[in-house]
This record gives structure tokens, sequence and C-alpha cells, in this order.
């Protein structure tokens, strides 16, 4: 088996403060940026829009469908997203709606005089045109508000059970830290949300509340192996002992997410930013976020020894010199 960092001894917890600033400037900037450049672009999905199938007569090169991208953009159906049908000759196009009640049918006009425009009259079939309403968007965008609430409720009540409160407290701050940050990453890179985004997302949230879930199964081993060790060397020492099978683990993943971000075509490219950067702040969270908050917590809080209340002591985050361990 391959053995990369095997028994490192890194102070993580020393450098809580220099990732505080980093990250809350990080989430300042998306927020101002969202103040000052106004709000997020969305998808069809969202917003409403015409869905167009279209067949040519000739199989169509990535090339081709970058080119018919670039001519609807410059055309009438700016944003419109172009996505392979079932065969090589076949693809759907969807484009947000002209302003007024027959949006619909004046952007699949558009799309059709910029295909024209490119491939020629002959070259290509309209086979269906849809007008797409954002019913579908606003429920998925009520199901995933509820499905991040649920998520935070099942696993404050999971690592509660399992470890307890203050665990699962720490890991859904974390996990909000993720949401903030990914959304500001988002809105940084101008990312349109659609569903495959959202579905990214979601991804995300799974992925760093399990690494914060390894992280925090180590320091409750650790902490019945030594019940008077400091939580502090408790959480430094979990973290280097789970670093090497983080590294490869995050390694594999975003491996597959770079293939996808420079492969696999704009379609899944949003898909594959935010799985990136979900990555990276997943990793981020469980180090400098959940076990900063947890420790902040054990100062504020502490648990007891035999019996005994152990003094919370100032909440400065500082490498304690006896702080309680799990009772």
């Amino acid at each position: 088996m391959l053995r990369i960092l095997h028994d490192t001894k890194y102070d993580f917890i020393k450098w809580w403060k220099t990732a505080a600033i980093l990250t809350a400037a990080f989430i300042a900037l998306g927020i101002g940026s969202v103040a000052f450049l106004g709000g997020f672009q969305y998808s069809i999905e969202f917003t409403g829009g015409t869905l167009m199938q279209v067949a040519f007569t000739q199989d169509q090169s990535s090339a081709d469908v970058a080119k018919l991208r670039t001519v609807l953009e410059n055309g009438g159906a700016k944003g419109a997203e172009i996505q392979q049908f079932g065969s090589p000759r076949d693809f759907t196009i969807r484009a947000q709606n002209a302003a007024g009640s027959a949006g619909a049918e004046v952007t699949s006009r558009a799309i059709e005089a910029d295909l024209v425009k490119a491939v020629g009259a002959g070259a290509f079939t309209i086979v269906r045109t849809e007008a797409v309403g954002p019913r579908v968007g606003a429920e998925l965008a009520r199901g995933a508000y509820l499905a991040i609430l649920i998520s935070f409720f099942v696993t404050m009540l999971y690592l509660a059970w399992r470890f307890e409160w203050r665990f699962g407290l720490a890991a859904v701050i974390a996990t909000a830290h993720d949401i903030l940050t990914t959304i500001a990453f988002m809105k940084l890179l101008h990312l349109e949300i659609s569903l495959t985004v959202v579905a990214a997302l979601l991804t995300v949230l799974g992925y760093s509340l399990n690494d914060t879930i390894i992280i925090f199964d180590r320091v409750r081993e650790n902490l019945r192996k030594n019940r008077k060790e400091a939580l502090y060397d408790v959480l430094n020492r979990s973290v280097n002992e789970t670093l090497p099978r983080s590294i490869l683990t995050h390694a594999t993943a975003l491996a597959a997410t770079l293939a996808l971000l420079f492969f696999a075509g704009e379609v899944i490219r949003p898909f594959a930013w935010v799985m990136a950067f979900g990555i990276f702040t997943g990793t981020f969270s469980s180090v400098y976020v959940a076990s900063p908050i947890l420790l902040y917590i054990e100062q504020r809080w502490p648990r007891s020894i035999d019996g005994k209340a152990q003094p919370a002591g100032k909440p400065s985050m500082s490498k304690p010199t006896a702080a309680p361990a799990r009772g």
C-alpha cells in the first residue's frame, strides 16, 4: 500500500486566525460582488425559456457546436445552451425568452434565423419547439433549500448521537461555511445557476460532511485512548493521522473533476468548477473551521472528567495547558 505523509506532526490549529481572515475576506468579496454587480445568472430551468430540438443533415463536430454557440450568443439567443440529444445529428437548444407574452415564439424564430446564418437553410430541421416554464426550477429551489436544512438537522442529530452535540454543531457551522464560500465562488466566476450546478452544490455538502466526520471519528477514538490529553493536541493528532487518507482521496476526486473541467465540454463545465472548488473548501473547512470551532465550544462549555467540571478558560483558541477531554 502506498504510504505518504505518515507520522506527521504538523500544528494545523495554530493557523486558524489566518484561515479565518482569508475565508471571511473571500465570502465578503462574494457578497460585495452581489451587492455592487447584481445577483446571480439563472438558467431557463429557473427563469423559463424556449427549448428547441434540431436535427442536422450531417454530423456536427465539436468545432461546429462551438461555432453554433458563438453565433447564437452574438444573435438573438444570448446565453443559449446547446446539448447533443440522442444521435450525433440531434441537438437541443435552450434559451431564455424575449420579453413580452410572445417571447417563446420570438426566441424560436431568432434561433432559427441564427442557425440559417451559421449552417444554411437546408442543413437542419426543427423537430420540436417547447416553452419551458420556471415552475420546475422553483420547485427544485425549494427542494434544495429544504434538503440543506434537513441535512443540517440530521447531521447534528447523527453526530450528537454518535459523538455529542459539540461535534454536531461544529460540523453544521463548517457546512454553512462551505455553502457561503461556494456561492461566493460561483458569483465571482459568473457561473450560471442551473440544475447541474445545484446538484454540484449538494454534492459538495455531502463531500464536506464526510470529510469532517472522518476527522471527528478519529478525534473520538483518540479521546477514548487518553481521556486527559488536551483537545488542542487531540485535534492536531487526529488531522495528522487522517492526512494520508485525505490526500489520496482528495487527489483522486480532484483528478476526475479536472478531467471533466478540461475535456467534458461547456455543458458540464460549471458542474466541474463547483466540484473542484468544493473539494478544496470541504477539506479546508474540516481542518480550519470545524476543528477550531469544536475547540472553541470546548473552551466555552467544557466537559467533565470524573464528574468534576473543568474550567473553560479564555476562548482564545490558543493552545491550552490542560483542556478537558471527553467525559
